[in-house]
């Protein structure tokens, strides 16, 4: 048995459901931002079960990015990491899972539940308050195990939720180590943009293992402060996080700047030749009465840039590919996708 795509991330349950903007005032939140819990923020979850339009949905950024990945791809073709409670709410995730076919090989804590994301939806926006749980306790002993190992070797390539690293920099680094020696592609999402802000020293610490870069431009404007580059022009952002230091220089880096419904940015440094390319390519257009909901938009790109990838595709028909299967997911609840599947076509 063998995955041509290893994912590691924070699986998690979303709580899914519509408030109004007196509901995030209440709790200082903010549209379009994702943020751990406090305890400020505790009552929200007891209140968001008892709202008549709550949906419970297996999520957390990467294993919904697998899924995604999943459903383009041919059967059993993804393995996804990540720790959960032994509990009825990680069963539902892998019953999700397994209805596309992603194979999950969850570290399985005995006493702390599986963790859980509430996704609070005013409007086209979203405002994810997360509570790790079990996710947060996730060990690099887990992929240690040699019948996971043997499973991480015959992969072929890598993709991390940028969440990750809050809970496991060094099951990252392990991936990222073995990706650089093989010469195989790893990718990285920086997920959110506290990431850059809060967890600085530990993504400092796995960039130089990266391959590909996937983060928005609110990800992209908060690493250039917290890495004061003194600049808040989109490319120059990314030429510097291109050409930042890098372990496997036989391959180029590439960094990919989504924004919304403008067009994606691509920047890629070859370090062999110290020259840059960029690129830009359009979304796909999408009427505005037919967008249910935009919710894991971003992962839904992510899945179909990283198919694209295991398929061997370029970087403008697996961008296309990302811009294509978000397209679809917006239109579902949650970040889903359409059955009977459908397939991409250029």
């Amino acid at each position: 048995m063998s995955y041509d795509l290893i994912c590691l991330g924070n699986p998690l349950l979303d709580l899914q459901v519509n408030v109004d903007q007196a509901y995030l005032d209440k709790y200082q939140l903010k549209e379009n931002d994702a943020i751990l819990i406090e305890d400020k923020h505790l009552p929200i979850f007891g209140e968001v079960l008892k709202m008549d339009n709550v949906h419970l949905i297996a999520g957390g950024a990467a294993q919904n990015t697998a899924r995604g990945a999943q459903y383009i791809l041919p059967p059993k073709s993804v393995l996804y990491f990540g720790s959960v409670g032994k509990d009825v709410y990680a069963d539902k995730l892998i019953e999700a899972n397994k209805s596309v076919g992603l194979t999950t090989s969850y570290m399985v804590q005995d006493d702390i539940a599986t963790g859980k994301c509430a996704a609070l939806i005013t409007g086209l926006n979203r405002s994810l308050v997360t509570d790790l749980g079990a996710a947060n306790h996730f060990k690099p002993s887990h992929l240690e195990k040699p019948e996971n190992w043997d499973l991480v070797t015959k992969g072929k390539y890598y993709y991390i939720g940028g969440f990750h690293l809050t809970v496991s920099p060094d099951a990252i680094e392990l991936l990222g180590k073995h990706a650089a020696s093989e010469n195989k592609p790893f990718v990285l999402n920086f997920s959110a943009p506290f990431i850059p802000q809060f967890f600085k020293d530990a993504l400092t610490r796995v960039l130089p293992y990266t391959d590909y870069i996937i983060c928005n431009e609110s990800e992209a404007a908060a690493y250039a402060e917290s890495h004061e580059l003194g600049t808040t022009d989109l490319t120059a952002i990314a030429k510097k996080i291109a050409s930042s230091s890098k372990v496997n220089t036989a391959r180029p880096r590439t960094v990919i700047f989504t924004q919304g419904t403008d067009a994606t940015l691509t920047v890629s440094y070859d370090f062999a030749t110290k020259e840059y390319s960029v690129a830009e390519f359009p979304v796909h257009v999408l009427e505005s009465s037919k967008v249910v909901d935009t919710n894991g938009a971003g992962d839904a790109f992510a899945s179909g840039f990283v198919a694209g990838l295991v398929q061997g595709s370029d970087l403008k028909t697996s961008v296309d590919m990302g811009h294509w299967l978000a397209k679809l997911s917006i239109q579902e609840v949650g970040p889903a996708f359409p059955f009977p599947k459908q397939s991409y076509t250029a």
